[in-house]
């Protein structure tokens, strides 16, 4: 356990770390950044502002998500059912963040006049499929190892 101490303890830092950048991003950072926008992007000042404060809400949410998860392998329960309930919640977020990017990618294309910001939206939008279907094959993962300890432990 004293391994898992040395990983879960640094994890722990660093989420609190990222969730304050990202309350500090939703506070100030973002709604300064589009509040600045003039001329031909200014109409996207809020649409732009809104997006990424729900963006940041869905990636907080996975945060909150995974210290759970940490918190049930400090316990010794991860392999259980409740652990399928953060996971779906963390499938769920990113799930509704992939898709109001792929909107927001496709909405920004059609507006673009240079081919760099939809090629970097789309390389996002594949990197977050990539990552969201990686989730999905971590959770049946999960659900094959937890369905083998308890079946371990009826043998037992």
């Amino acid at each position: 356990m004293q391994m898992m101490d040395r990983v879960v303890v640094p994890l722990r830092v660093f989420l609190v770390l990222l969730f304050a950048g990202l309350v500090f991003a939703q506070v100030v950072s973002l709604p300064g950044q589009f509040g600045q926008l003039k001329g031909d992007g200014a109409d996207l000042r809020w649409p732009l502002t809104v997006f990424s404060i729900v963006e940041v809400v869905c990636v907080q949410v996975v945060i909150v998500c995974i210290w759970r998860l940490l918190t049930l392998v400090k316990a010794d329960r991860i392999f259980s059912e409740k652990a399928f309930g953060w996971v779906n919640v963390i499938l769920s977020a990113m799930a509704a963040g992939w898709v109001l990017l792929l909107g927001m990618t496709i909405y920004l294309s059609l507006r673009a006049d240079d081919p760099g910001l939809p090629i970097l939206l789309i390389g996002l939008v594949l990197a977050g499929g990539v990552v969201l279907l990686l989730m999905v094959v971590m959770r049946a993962l999960l659900r094959q190892a937890t369905t083998l300890q308890t079946d371990m432990e009826a043998v037992i």
